[in-house]
């Protein structure tokens, strides 16, 4: 399974959004280079409310370019890095991949997948009505989350857009996502 790198994105401050760059620099086991969420612990302010000690799961936000393209059909506008993702993707089916899955990009860079991220009211903020957009109820009732997924730093490295994304899945049975 394999895909490409369609944007690039990191902040230094808390915001909702992250500006896109050029290339953004993985740091293994920290996350984005200068990025807000970058930390070997915990660094969303919910999570460093409960307890700031947690590993930190979510270094790396990865969110696929065809959900942008899916609820540009309800008459929303998504940008790559509005959302705030660290690294926009096209081709590959993030929400499929199992846990532990890795994710070699570029060069060099390597990411473990971690679970799906857990998108919260923010997203209401950004464009009223969004959120009902990405979260959602499958026929059995059971809870869909499609904003994306999270990840950690095995291996650091320059991402640019462009780079090929290899997804290497991990032996034994496979986890499915679950929200981290």
């Amino acid at each position: 399974m394999s895909g490409r790198v369609t944007a690039v994105s990191s902040n230094g401050e808390y915001s909702f959004t992250k500006p896109n760059r050029d290339s953004i620099r993985l740091l293994a086991g920290l996350g984005v280079e200068g990025d807000v969420h970058a930390g070997v612990t915990v660094k969303h302010r919910s999570r460093v409310a409960q307890d700031p000690t947690q590993p930190n799961l979510r270094q790396v936000h990865l969110m696929h370019e065809e959900l942008f393209a899916e609820v540009g059909e309800d008459g929303f506008q998504v940008a790559p890095g509005e959302l705030g993702e660290n690294i926009t993707t096209r081709g590959i089916d993030l929400l499929g991949l199992p846990v532990g899955t890795l994710l070699r990009i570029g060069d060099s860079a390597v990411l473990e997948v971690t679970g799906l991220r857990n998108p919260c009211v923010q997203i209401d903020n950004f464009q009223d009505g969004l959120l009902k957009q990405v979260v959602g109820r499958d026929e059995a009732g059971n809870i869909v989350r499609r904003a994306g997924i999270m990840s950690i730093v095995r291996e650091g490295g320059l991402v640019r857009p462009g780079d090929t994304i290899e997804a290497e899945l991990p032996s034994g049975p496979h986890r499915p996502l679950d929200r981290v």
